[in-house]
């Protein structure tokens, strides 16, 4: 009896391990239960199950990246080309995990992803030529496989969401790579011919621009050279005039006084014709005089002006009645 609870607590031991199972970070675990999908979903940490009877699946539910390599794409001329990789970063919604796995399995994306990448972008070669889709249109591929994925998976898988598309330069015939590289090399070179040459007419125009500038520049300090001498002949003419009207008023005010003077003098001096004092001025003179005259004729001199002076003064004198 004994041993056969010991058989059956080591069987039970040794199932019990089977059953324990851990869900990681970022995951959920999905079981199936004799090929069919339950509703349970467990979060991540450590679970129980059934063994033998039920089965786990793991579905990540944060942004993954998955890559979809060597992808054949024939140009609308025919020429065939292969992108080497192609990376489509997704991230699949929780509470979308149980209708996406019961619908496209737990490899949903190779359904969603990688079969629809493989079809967008032959539909984009299709209709496009190889300059197009090598040069002229490579930097939209990315925008536009993204916008489309994620317009097919709206309505065929809700809940699964594109974040970004990188595509890498697709692989070409060789002989067609020399020629893009010979295109581009000369296409470098015109560039590089152009940019030295906008540099030397931006040299060219800044020079001008710089001769400009300092000819104005000698223009204004001429003129201001110019105006000063203007002002400065202006202010010697004002000082010349003013000096002048100085000068003139001085003279006519020396004029004057001297007219007033001689004029006064003239009036004193006919004031002063008097015989008295004619006479006295002539006694005056002969006092003054230090020459001596001889000779007998001498006091005529004298006396015959002194009758003359008396034959005067009879006349002045008015006769009596």
């Amino acid at each position: 009896m004994v041993l056969k609870w010991l058989v059956a607590f080591a069987c039970v031991g040794a199932i019990i391990p089977l059953g324990i199972h851990q869900i990681p970070e970022g995951h959920v675990g999905i079981y199936y239960r004799g090929g069919a999908l339950l509703t349970s979903m467990t979060a991540p940490g450590y679970h129980v199950m059934i063994p033998f009877l039920t089965s786990v699946k793991i579905v990540q539910t944060t942004l993954q990246t998955d890559e979809v390599k060597n992808i054949p794409c024939g140009t609308s001329g025919g020429t065939m080309i292969y992108f080497d990789k192609i990376e489509v970063v997704n991230i699949l919604n929780r509470d979308a995990v149980i209708d996406i796995v019961r619908n496209y399995t737990v490899y949903y994306d190779r359904t969603l992803i990688f079969d629809k990448i493989h079809h967008e972008v032959n539909q984009f070669c299709s209709v496009h030529s190889l300059q197009e889709v090598y040069i002229d249109l490579f930097s939209s591929i990315d925008d536009h496989l993204k916008r489309t994925l994620q317009t097919d998976l709206n309505d065929l898988a809700p809940g699964l969401y594109i974040s970004s598309v990188r595509v890498t330069k697709p692989k070409i015939p060789e002989a067609i790579r020399r020629n893009y590289e010979t295109m581009e090399q000369e296409k470098t070179q015109y560039m590089i011919t152009t940019a030295h040459q906008k540099v030397v007419e931006k040299e060219a125009e800044t020079d001008r621009r710089r001769a400009v500038i300092e000819a104005e520049k000698l223009a204004q300090v001429a003129k201001i050279q110019y105006e000063q001498k203007i002002l400065g002949k202006e202010s010697e003419k004002r000082i010349a005039e003013i000096e002048a009207e100085m000068h003139l008023a001085r003279e006519r005010s020396l004029a004057d006084a001297n007219k007033y003077k001689s004029d006064t003098e003239a009036e004193s001096n006919k004031l002063k014709l008097t015989p008295e004092y004619l006479q006295w001025s002539m006694y005056q003179a002969l006092a003054q005089n230090t020459k001596v005259y001889f000779g007998n004729s001498i006091p005529n001199i004298f006396t015959s002006d002194m009758k003359f002076d008396d034959q005067v003064q009879k006349r002045k004198q008015p006769t009596t009645a």
